[in-house]
């Protein structure tokens, strides 16, 4: 039995500990806005955050989130950051198909808690190895940067 909180909720899973924490968080707990892209961690489409931190979950042993806080998009939605970000999200009209947005998100939403008035280099780099197949990379950046000017300290 793997104990851990998702998104502030404690919870209990008894599956093998090497299952990968996507497959709990889809599969076990339904919820289904962690998306699964390529399974080897370099679409960031699974990307959640454990204790704070942007993980690929697809490659994450769920072992590792023992004892541990995990946010998915679905928590993400209920923080004031989480907030400033999907606004500004729909505010410059970022996703297209949708499909890597909640990863983007949590990518983004990781960088302004960490630095919240970023650079447009300092933009790219954190979110270098999240891919989105429709191109919207400069939607992305601008909404990242509209967030930095929304959030006035917002956490």
């Amino acid at each position: 039995m793997i104990s851990f909180k998702i998104n502030g909720k404690a919870t209990k899973v008894d599956v093998d500990p090497n299952t990968p924490l996507l497959w709990v968080i889809r599969d076990h707990l339904q919820l289904t806005g962690t998306k699964y892209g390529c399974g080897m961690a370099q679409c960031g489409a699974c990307t959640v955050h454990l204790d704070g931190r942007a993980i690929r979950s697809c490659v994450t042993p769920v072992s590792l989130a023992s004892g541990k806080q995990v946010t998915t998009i679905e928590g993400l939605a209920e923080t004031t950051l989480g907030k400033t970000v999907q606004a500004a999200w729909q505010e410059v009209d970022v996703p297209q198909c949708g499909y890597c947005q909640s990863g983007q998100i949590m990518s983004a939403t990781a960088l302004l808690k960490e630095n919240p008035h970023p650079s447009e280099a300092q933009i790219s780099a954190a979110m270098d190895g999240n891919l989105c197949r429709c191109g919207t990379y400069n939607s992305i950046r601008s909404a990242i940067l509209k967030a930095a000017e929304h959030q006035g300290g917002a956490k």
